[in-house]
């Protein structure tokens, strides 16, 4: 290395004060850079047009070291002194937010935050939104009840009608106050609490008419006893007769609608009470009463903490997830359906869901009929299957429903056991879809669809009722009373006593507001939340990979060849269509003059340096400091082939420098003769801006370098 040091000392005509200076300069020469103080800036000036946009032409073999520390310049700034690590770029900070982006449209693609958001919202927990709104719902609920009433009274009575007469009168319409009164929280995922149903009289809703209305009604508390008693002892039925003589009771009585819906005094009944108090604790009788009688029922309600889709469902009435006046898993469970509060969510249109209500006496399966929008939100209409009060003629499973063995007619299901053992059976309003038996007794009923279908709208992701219409007629299923004062001409009769509509018209306008914000804004917004950060992702991904990669991996110039002109006054490089990047670091493109003919392969250059002699030409413009420097590295670089110790020592006395790998590589191509060319290199510093003391303490100013390969 001391050798080369001299050598170069005496071609260069320079002294360094150190090996340290000497080395870091002969590096520069092992390169094939001469500094620009010794070109003489006019020739270069004048003769520069000759090598433009040559270096990439003849430099396809870039070393991809330095691509990717040019892509590595891109992304973060240079380590300032005292710095362990770079600072990322506004390119770095973009590509992390598109990489970011793109992960929370996944995120949301796989995760589906919104679903656990409703999720949470659907428990039933202390406190919580959903479960206030089920505690005591905001919902106005209406029983409208119509009654029967028998217009020839007198008629049949006397025989002179073979058939009762009735005619509809309602509606009388009863605001529901539905409330669930909660006792605990159980550890079971449950809570238990009391169901309370108190009723208002609504008279502006019932449509001119008044619970002081005076009708022809059935007696239901004789009826009821002679039913009883019809079959007991010949003395129990003389009892009876005796006492029915006694008091003068009628099975048909002139009474108020409120008597019969809310009860009637009777002496009967009072006689009842007092004889047979396990039988009848009440002094006075009304089907609505009765039919609203929660007295000492409570439940428990599924809070959703294992399964959401249940939440709000019964899990058991009464302490038992059956029935006791059935037998059988299939009439008897009531388990998972609903009190018309909250359904089943999540559900889809081809799944059923079921409704228990105690009126009822029996939890009923619904089935989706439509699907349509109710109150600004998407629902289900579900309606009873058919068949449904079919006691084992159309469904075999349908059989526990005959009660003692005795099967009622289709169309009615024999809930006696629900009221007392009174001989209570439910159908839909005026016997729809009843067997035709039902009509044997009985005139002026006139079935209808539309008018007597039950329907219940509901939002199926969420199990919101939407819109209510639940309608059943309450009936009297007499046996044979032919034994029984007064009540021969009701034996094996099916009598209509009055039929009801539960119904909820609509959702408040604050329960719209929440739940179109819950079920219809917010899945929107998920949906276009995660199609924008894919969208974003992706093109700050593709932006930034473009910037990044593409102009640095792929940059290629056009046939004509890239303008790169320099300034040698101010000592910077300027390209062409960026007038304003100049400075220190701002090196766009060294360029090159090629020394032989098939360097080339450019029509314009083939012209421009085509011969040896145009070369030797160029070659004369330069100053003979600078073409004596040219010729003696061109054989100090023979001479480093033949001793490739030397070499190899000058490469490993600076490993940190990158010129060192560029040189090995450099070698092979002169060796083999096929790279020629001269290249100017700027230093990269801006003169005007910087001057750098030299080892004597004078400035120095930044170099050019030239480069031969």
């Amino acid at each position: 290395m001391k050798d080369l040091v001299q050598i170069w000392n005496r071609v260069a005509g320079k002294s360094y004060s150190s090996v340290n200076t000497a080395e870091r300069e002969l590096r520069d020469l092992s390169h094939n850079r001469l500094k620009r103080a010794d070109i003489d800036a006019a020739n270069g000036e004048d003769h520069y047009s000759e090598c433009e946009g040559l270096n990439h032409k003849f430099n396809d073999d870039f070393d991809f070291t330095e691509r990717k520390d040019a892509i590595i310049n891109r992304l973060f700034e240079r380590r300032k002194k005292g710095q362990v690590a770079r600072q990322p770029k506004c390119l770095f900070i973009l590509l992390m937010l598109g990489f970011f982006a793109v992960g929370t449209g996944c995120f949301i693609l796989f995760l589906h935050p919104y679903d656990f958001f409703f999720s949470q919202k659907a428990l039933l927990e202390d406190g919580g939104e959903i479960f206030e709104m089920w505690r005591k719902p905001e919902v106005k609920l209406y029983c409208r009840v119509y009654l029967f009433n028998i217009t020839n009274a007198e008629e049949y009575m006397s025989g002179k009608d073979s058939k009762v007469n009735v005619q509809e009168v309602g509606p009388y319409v009863y605001q529901e106050g539905l409330e669930h009164e909660v006792l605990r929280f159980n550890d079971n995922g449950t809570l238990s609490a009391i169901p309370r149903h108190p009723l208002t009289w609504v008279e502006e809703l019932s449509e001119g008419h008044k619970e002081d209305d005076i009708l022809y009604l059935p007696h239901i508390a004789l009826l009821s006893i002679a039913n009883v008693v019809a079959k007991q002892s010949f003395m129990t039925r003389f009892g009876l007769n005796n006492l029915i003589s006694l008091t003068n009771s009628q099975p048909l009585a002139k009474m108020t609608a409120r008597e019969f819906m809310m009860g009637y005094k009777s002496e009967l009944m009072t006689l009842g009470n007092t004889f047979m108090p396990g039988w009848i604790y009440f002094d006075k009788l009304g089907l609505i009463d009765r039919m609203y009688d929660f007295n000492g029922d409570f439940e428990t309600i599924f809070t959703g903490t294992d399964d959401v889709t249940n939440s709000g469902l019964i899990d058991t009435y009464r302490g038992s997830t059956d029935l006791p006046q059935w037998d059988g898993k299939y009439c008897s469970n009531v388990q998972y359906a609903s009190d018309g509060t909250k359904f089943k969510s999540g559900v889809t249109f081809n799944q059923s869901i079921l409704f228990y209500r105690k009126s009822l006496c029996r939890a009923a399966p619904l089935i989706p009929v439509e699907k349509g929008v109710r109150s600004g939100l998407k629902g289900y209409m579900y309606t009873f299957p058919e068949h449904m009060l079919d006691n084992g003629k159309a469904i075999e499973e349908n059989k526990c429903f005959c009660r003692r063995d005795k099967c009622l007619p289709e169309g009615l299901i024999d809930v006696a056991d629900c009221y007392y053992s009174f001989p209570i059976a439910l159908s839909y309003p005026h016997f729809y879809k009843g067997d035709d038996v039902l009509f044997s007794k009985v005139e002026g009923l006139n079935p209808n669809q539309e008018q007597h279908e039950t329907r219940f709208w509901i939002q199926p992701d969420s199990g919101l009722p939407l819109d209510v219409s639940t309608k059943f007629q309450i009936n009297m299923a007499l046996d044979d009373l032919s034994a029984i004062k007064n009540s021969e001409k009701f034996s094996n009769m099916y009598l209509p006593l009055l039929w009801f509509d539960i119904r909820m018209y609509t959702l408040t306008p604050s329960l719209m507001q929440r739940f179109g914000l819950y079920l219809n804004v917010l899945p929107v917004v998920e949906k276009c939340a995660m199609y924008i950060c894919f969208a974003i992702g992706a093109i700050l991904i593709l932006m930034t990979t473009y910037i990044v990669t593409f102009k640095i991996m792929f940059k290629s110039y056009d046939g004509n060849g890239r303008k790169c002109n320099f300034n040698f006054k101010s000592a910077h490089w300027i390209e062409q269509g960026k007038p304003g990047r100049t400075g220190r670091g701002t090196v766009y493109a060294p360029c090159e003059i090629p020394l032989t003919d098939s360097d080339s392969t450019d029509p314009c250059l083939q012209d421009a340096c085509s011969t040896q002699s145009r070369i030797k030409e160029l070659g004369s413009l330069l100053p003979d400091k600078v073409q004596g420097s040219v010729d003696s590295v061109k054989a100090l670089r023979a001479d480093r082939t033949k001793t490739p110790s030397r070499k190899d020592s000058l490469i490993e006395s600076d490993s940190g420098e990158s010129s060192a790998g560029v040189a090995s590589e450099n070698d092979d191509a002169y060796k083999s003769g096929d790279c020629r060319y001269l290249e100017v290199v700027d230093d990269g510093f801006d003169e005007s801006s910087a001057m750098f003391p030299a080892g004597d303490g004078a400035s120095r100013t930044p170099e050019l370098h030239i480069h031969i390969g």
